[in-house]
């Protein structure tokens, strides 16, 4: 099947995300080029956690080639109860994007993050480094679904 065949398929989201085990600290290690992050060097992270009025609070962070962190504020919405597995995350209300769990380790200890159309894709790790045996077999799971993994841009994280 063509990648434009495959790109036509629904998007399909991991089948069960168990939010209180999802929230903390992620490192992005892999990531499509966008314009949101244009800025981001290094080290960036997002850090998830639960509101009291049940929405999720997500703080990003990155340094840029200045050495400066930069840092975004939102929040975000579980839409598919069922699941758990499809959020919509703002950082300027009222506009929102999707969050699509697509790929979770079975510790939550990576995640890949995407949304319908496949414009935008993250590759997250509960440490600065991914294991490149487990980072070539997420890659390869992100294929099927239709990402193309030669836009994947790897993001270094220093000490």
């Amino acid at each position: 099947m063509s990648r434009a065949a495959i790109s036509s398929v629904s998007l399909e989201t991991v089948p069960k995300v168990d939010l209180n085990r999802y929230i903390g600290r992620w490192y992005e290690i892999a990531k499509y080029p966008n314009r949101f992050e244009r800025k981001c060097d290094r080290n960036a992270t997002a850090a998830y956690s639960i509101r009291p009025d049940g929405k999720i609070s997500v703080v990003n962070a990155c340094t840029n080639r200045d050495g400066r962190q930069n840092k975004s504020t939102g929040w975000a919405k579980v839409v598919d109860q069922k699941t758990g597995a499809k959020l919509k995350v703002t950082f300027f209300w009222p506009f929102f994007g999707d969050y699509w769990i697509i790929d979770l380790g079975p510790n939550y200890e990576y995640a890949a993050v995407g949304e319908p159309s496949r414009k935008y894709l993250w590759i997250l790790s509960r440490t600065p480094k991914m294991d490149d045996a487990v980072y070539a077999e997420v890659v390869s799971r992100l294929s099927a679904k239709g990402y193309d993994a030669a836009k994947l841009q790897l993001m270094p994280h220093t000490a």
